[in-house]
């Protein structure tokens, strides 16, 4: 369902019925919200624990234009508490998306570091593996924006402004492949496999093992 009013998928039919108070209003200490507030609150709230909508726009980011995707981005993300594993690497790989770097970043160190400065209060239930896949993905689809679009891989990477690069390799239709973005621009090695055209920023490339 959309709200034509707003430009928006509406996440369930009575969404926007609720009082739409951003997350940045709720007090610190009543985070992460499963810990703190009865689930019939938590239900009767606007709060998102993950970005359902976002996901679903993630799974057909080229499909949608950029003005659509970036209404509902920026309607969403400010409900969302990200109390799940699968969020913020979602909303990293959209805010790249849309060129929100600062955004960007910060929901890719929050995947990255789930765990490690315990955003939720439960590294003691055990590591979120979901997270740390999400933090490879937030790289590679985020900040590299691979996409395979037309049946063609596709990359359209750069570098947030605090780093100096990044790189990893995939596994594509029986290739290896390593791509290298730092401030002088970008790299991509064909390692294995035959010979694979591609994308980079538009522009069409052969890669070969030679070359």
């Amino acid at each position: 369902p959309e709200d034509k009013e707003l430009g928006i998928f509406v996440q369930h039919d009575t969404f926007l019925d609720k009082d739409l108070t951003p997350v940045a209003d709720i007090p610190a200490d009543q985070l992460p919200l499963n810990q703190n507030w009865s689930w019939d609150k938590i239900l009767r709230s606007p709060y998102i624990k993950q970005g359902d909508v976002m996901q679903g726009i993630w799974y057909f980011i080229d499909k949608f234009p950029e003005d659509v995707k970036k209404r509902n981005f920026e309607f969403y993300e400010p409900l969302t508490v990200h109390e799940s594993s699968l969020s913020p690497s979602v909303h990293a790989i959209i805010a790249a998306d849309l060129h929100k770097e600062d955004k960007a970043v910060e929901m890719y160190s929050r995947t990255a570091r789930l765990d490690l400065d315990n955003y939720n209060n439960d590294t003691n239930d055990g590591l979120h593996i979901t997270s740390m896949t999400g933090s490879w993905l937030a790289i590679v689809q985020g900040f590299a924006g691979m996409r395979v679009i037309d049946d063609e891989l596709q990359f359209s990477p750069f570098v947030p402004k605090d780093w100096k690069g990044y790189n990893f390799r995939i596994n594509f239709r029986d290739r290896l492949l390593e791509v290298t973005v730092n401030k002088e621009g970008s790299s991509i090695k064909l390692l294995k496999g035959d010979d694979l055209t591609i994308k980079l920023n538009g522009e069409s490339l052969t890669l070969t093992t030679e070359k």
